[in-house]
């Protein structure tokens, strides 16, 4: 890249950071349906079935034939040995995310800019019509890239070798999480609120972004046996699953072998307790997925994220069925604010109050109405909290996780996933928490064997 290119993306990134500062003293208004059904799907428990190998790749699915299956991508080696296997397995599917995507991207900016699109600041994507949204999205790249690993581009670039996907397409959505908004939810609880059939520690992450988009044509869960010892790590790695979609490596929602997971809410609605955020830093989708792969405890993740180049606001979540132990976080460039349930923030009395061995959060910082439905919801079912009734009586109620779900039963190493229904597909509910839900034994997904040398 050239000493001007470089300069000119330099001064896109500031542009991006002056138009994106967080506004205060809002509320969102949003309001879950008040006649919501709970979800009477049975719980699907039947095995993965496998499909086929690659060198250092397997894949298997799971669920009924059809548009809507979910794949499960196991890939091993080093980071870039690992994105040749996905985009060797996934081939047409890799092509198909990464050039679906992109033109939708610049579909969603035309009509952001009349207000038509809520997950696109309006601010942000008149500045993107002027100026590209690939000059946008490098500039963001150009703005995060001394604070992200090589092993990202590095597997992006196997991904691109094996799939014949564009390199500098994949790189560029990958950055697409730093420039917009999604609206989520998530809680993890424990002690005398869940229930005592041996569950300790109960995670919800539940995302609530573009279901209009092409995301849920391309439902998978991307399990990594990474070479522990690779050379680009600067500490070993572990094995971890990243439930996302074909061809995307950051993380946004995903569980390790060592009993932790991640949960993730864009702010939409913050208060003046989060500063500033910034677009200098490491991207949080890559920040998130570095807590999977390389802390073993949630006081590790704890200390990576304070110690972090933040970027935007959001709110984050860390289980650790260990201990066990959850806590949110407020996370923006100036704060890093670890809660449980003795002092979760925002404090309010009316639609956020404190619960005993429960930290929640319902679709945003400020968002009374949909905090206040999640905590009736988690107060009905006190004392009996587990994925049954979570996936029952909670967030089909709350109305969250409307293109996918995960529910992580961490101490027994079950995760539990939804995802929306595909396009193409004629069968079931169209939103994901209104869906089947899959379990996936970890214990056991996890000790899949690499396949032998071809």
């Amino acid at each position: 890249m050239t000493m001007l290119r470089r300069k000119e993306l330099f001064v896109v990134a500031i542009t991006l950071l002056l138009l994106c500062r967080p506004s205060f003293s809002a509320y969102c208004h949003g309001v879950p349906n008040p006649n919501a059904q709970p979800n009477t799907n049975p719980i699907y428990t039947d095995a993965p079935v496998f499909v086929s190998s690659v060198p250092n790749g397997t894949l298997y699915t799971i669920g009924p034939a059809g548009p809507s299956q979910i794949q499960i991508v196991h890939v091993w080696g080093s980071p870039y040995d690992m994105g040749y296997a996905h985009g060797l397995l996934m081939k047409d599917k890799c092509q198909g995310l990464i050039s679906s995507v992109w033109n939708y991207l610049e579909e969603q900016v035309e009509e952001a800019i009349n207000g038509t699109v809520k997950w696109i600041p309006q601010e942000v994507a008149k500045y993107i019509s002027v100026v590209g949204l690939d000059v946008a999205l490098d500039a963001t790249w150009e703005a995060t890239r001394d604070f992200t690993g090589d092993y990202f581009w590095d597997e992006m670039q196997g991904l691109a070798d094996a799939s014949g996907a564009d390199y500098k397409t994949i790189r560029r959505i990958h950055m697409i999480g730093e420039l917009t908004k999604g609206a989520c939810s998530m809680f993890g609880a424990w002690g005398n609120a869940v229930a005592n059939a041996g569950t300790r520690l109960l995670q919800l992450r539940a995302l609530d972004w573009d279901v209009d988009g092409p995301f849920k044509d391309y439902p998978q869960v991307t399990v990594y046996h990474p070479d522990p010892v690779d050379p680009t790590y600067a500490v070993p790695a572990q094995p971890f699953a990243n439930v996302g979609f074909t061809g995307w490596i950051g993380s946004i929602t995903g569980m390790s072998s060592v009993q932790t997971a991640i949960s993730e809410i864009g702010v939409s609605f913050p208060d003046a307790t989060f500063g500033a955020d910034s677009r200098f830093g490491t991207p949080f989708t890559f920040l998130l997925r570095d807590i999977l792969e390389f802390d073993y405890t949630g006081d590790d993740a704890i200390n990576r994220i304070a110690n972090a180049d933040r970027t935007c606001s959001l709110i984050l979540g860390v289980g650790d069925g260990k201990l066990p132990m959850f806590r949110g976080i407020q996370y923006s460039a100036s704060v890093a604010r670890f809660f449980d349930d003795m002092n979760m923030q925002p404090l309010n009395a009316t639609w956020h109050p404190r619960m005993e061995n429960i930290v929640y959060y319902g679709m945003d910082w400020l968002c009374p109405g949909y905090n206040s439905v999640l905590h009736k919801q988690l107060a009905a079912n006190y004392g009996q909290i587990n994925a049954a009734t979570t996936i029952r009586d909670i967030v089909p109620i709350v109305q969250t996780g409307d293109l996918h779900v995960a529910v992580y039963d961490l101490d027994n190493n079950q995760m539990y996933v939804s995802y929306a229904r595909a396009s193409s597909d004629t069968v079931g509910a169209v939103l994901a928490y209104d869906r089947t839900f899959y379990q996936l034994n970890m214990t056991n997904i996890f000790a899949v064997e690499r396949p032998n040398a071809f």
